[in-house]
């Protein structure tokens, strides 16, 4: 046996190497390769390692990842969360508790027994459903941000939960003394961390930042962190909270992704022990004796779960196939029912036998939610189209808030609008930019809390999931210019691609994705032009760079427009690499030509000027297609068409002369 805590993490990493490089060739998620690794090193395996207990402080996995969570969050985006936290929270353990009991009753536990285990089982995965999440770049989804707010919850639910255990087993624990406790406790939190927020924190940046130092500026983050997880834990609460609030604190100050560059590489190591120590815990030979029940437990388990995990996300409002998913997101056991469970050992509300099949099938339900949750979105999307064939089933598609938010009705016969899917930062941006330029738009959005709070703002906002073709026809995609997707679901925004060129094969799709992978498939399905966040991300580096090197802002603007020109052109590339005939667009059907819309200025000599007196061919090189007045468009003017001051024209020439004309669309020149 390996006594030796250097000799423990060295045997761990050897052997996470070699079965995660067999994984890999199979597709098969890390996860469940660090689970492996566990079974096979632990006692119950080659018995390498001792158990669990030898792993390096597994716990440090878990605080890093709460702590990532709270510095990407922020306490204004925790804030919007609140019903989804609280209330989405509140239900989904109750619900939980109540479909358990009613199972494990009827096997023959007893009503303690039976909470208890319901209790366990209501906790789930924090730490694999946002690893897998993340990684799948899905976690600011509409599935994704309801499921990290029931898994907040969840984390901070641990405590109560520890509290009613001890009365559970008829211990005599005073009840009023325990929410007395409770209280003292959150009002001490909130004062420490207020004060932290406050005073303390920004002033160890501050001078950890004028020393230049990487090094000291990661042990300082690691130790705000981890001072915050002992503070909570030495009160009774668990160390991930304070991690989380402690993310949150540094969230609101400019060094939050300094931070988060630093804590990721550790967080993901120490992510690998905790999962390696969860799998040191199961007993092999148990598991093989009694694999049967063990699988039909752990299936009835997800199926259950599933259930009550959708109807409270249901419950809140949530379209049908959101509830689905997060449902099938939060159908696993999560690390902390381990904690929680040796109590119940302590406390004779589990035998060591049920102890043992609780651990088997918790972690059979951890080992398979990554392909669980990247199996959901066939039978999602499924179950939506059946449902959406009858009227009862569109309104469980919907939403439990569709009736009342559709009351209000968008305004019909609209034509040449914009529609925008989804209102995150993304679309509000550019609700912002087609209110300012006079562009008709309609937003289409998931949320019903939100879509009530815009219309109250006399926001042009309709509910719905804008996978479906009744909501997007509800928003005249047929009659609409221009579609936008604003949102972060890669499977959502293929399916809208898809269905909106179905319904109306012209219409200009403009596609954000984080993953430039995605743009293949987008391509595939008609997407006009695709904007991946990393891409941009590059281009606003770049206009960062030339500022600080004094370069004119109008060279910028010109070197912007085409780096953005070619760079997407050639990241598109459709007829090389999707084999799909994309149809003659004059960008790309005719090199070196642009088209770029310029207003008359006030104080531009165009303002009352007639196309032909102008001579905008022979005097500048470039032709008027069309312009745009008001909310009128005036498709190929007439040389006596007479322009004036706001109008819109639309031109056509090379970047070089559309570069030169806009001056005099701006000034008087002679």
């Amino acid at each position: 046996m390996v006594d030796s805590l250097l000799a423990n993490v060295d045997v761990i990493l050897g052997f996470a190497i070699f079965i995660l490089t067999i994984f890999y060739r199979f597709q098969v998620p890390p996860v469940l390769g660090f689970l492996v690794t566990g079974i096979l090193i632990g006692p119950y395996g080659l018995g390498i390692l001792n158990g669990g207990e030898s792993v390096l402080n597994a716990d440090l996995g878990i605080i890093f990842l709460l702590f990532t969570i709270g510095v990407d969050l922020s306490l204004k985006e925790l804030w919007k969360m609140k019903k989804d936290l609280i209330l989405g929270g509140t239900l989904q353990i109750i619900l939980t508790t109540a479909v358990v009991f009613i199972i494990c009753s009827a096997i023959g536990f007893s009503p303690a027994t039976s909470t208890f285990l319901g209790f366990l089982i209501s906790l789930s995965s924090t730490a694999i459903v946002l690893k897998v999440l993340q990684e799948k770049n899905e976690v600011y989804t509409p599935h994704g941000k309801t499921s990290l707010a029931i898994l907040i919850f969840q984390d901070l639910a641990i405590v109560p939960l520890i509290l009613i255990t001890p009365l559970l087993a008829g211990s005599s624990v005073s009840f009023e003394g325990s929410l007395s406790t409770i209280f003292i406790k959150g009002s001490l939190i909130i004062l420490v961390f207020i004060l932290s927020a406050k005073f303390l924190v920004p002033r160890i940046f501050y001078y950890v930042g004028r020393t230049g130092s990487k090094e000291l500026f990661l042990v300082s983050v690691v130790f705000i962190c981890l001072s915050a997880a002992i503070f909570t834990s030495s009160i009774g609460l668990s160390l991930a909270l304070g991690a989380f609030l402690a993310g949150i604190i540094i969230s609101g100050s400019q060094y939050s992704q300094q931070a988060m560059g630093n804590i990721i590489p550790l967080r993901d190591m120490f992510m690998s022990f905790f999962f390696v120590s969860v799998g040191m815990l199961l007993d092999i030979g148990y598991l093989r004796e009694n694999l049967l029940v063990i699988v039909i437990a752990a299936i009835v388990l997800i199926i259950a779960k599933s259930v009550a995990c959708a109807a409270t996300t249901f419950l809140l409002g949530r379209p049908l196939r959101t509830t689905i998913l997060a449902g099938l997101a939060l159908s696993q056991v999560g690390e902390f029912s381990f904690v929680l469970s040796r109590l119940g050992v302590e406390y004779s509300l589990l035998t060591e036998e049920t102890y043992q099949a609780f651990l088997a099938v918790s972690i059979i339900t951890m080992g398979v939610t990554p392909f669980v949750i990247k199996a959901s979105y066939k039978p999602a999307d499924y179950i939506v189209k059946m449902a959406s064939g009858t009227a009862f089933g569109m309104k469980l598609v919907k939403g439990f808030y569709s009736e009342s938010l559709d009351e209000e009705n968008i305004e019909l016969g609209m034509k040449d609008h914009l529609i925008i899917v989804g209102f995150g930062f993304s679309g509000k941006t550019i609700s912002t930019a087609a209110k300012a330029a006079g562009i008709p738009y309609v937003i289409v959005e998931t949320n019903p809390d939100i879509v009530k709070e815009e219309k109250m703002k006399g926001e042009r906002i309709s509910y719905g999931d804008a996978t479906f073709g009744a909501v997007l026809e509800h928003a005249g995609i047929k009659n609409a210019r221009v579609l936008i997707t604003g949102i972060s679901d890669a499977a959502a925004t293929r399916k809208i691609v898809q269905t909106a060129k179905e319904l109306n094969p012209n219409v200009c799709i403009i596609a954000k994705v984080r993953d430039l992978q995605e743009m293949k498939h987008l391509n595939a399905l008609g997407a006009d032009e695709i904007i991946p966040e990393e891409y941009e991300t590059s281009v606003e580096i770049f206009v960062r760079l030339l500022e600080k090197y004094l370069v004119p802002q109008e060279s910028i603007d010109k070197l912007v427009n085409d780096v953005r020109a070619n760079g997407y052109r050639m990241l598109r590339k459709l007829s090389v690499d999707t084999g799909i005939d994309s149809g003659f667009s004059i960008k790309d059907g005719l090199p070196g030509i642009d088209i770029q819309v310029v207003k008359v200025g006030r104080s531009s000599n165009f303002d009352g000027k007639t196309l032909a007196d102008l001579q905008f061919r022979k005097k500048h090189g470039v032709t008027v297609l069309s312009v745009r007045r008001g909310s009128d468009l005036i498709y190929t003017p007439e040389g006596n068409f007479q322009l004036k001051a706001k109008d819109a024209c639309i031109l056509l020439g090379k970047p070089e002369d559309l570069f030169n004309v806009r001056k005099f669309f701006e000034s008087v020149h002679a």
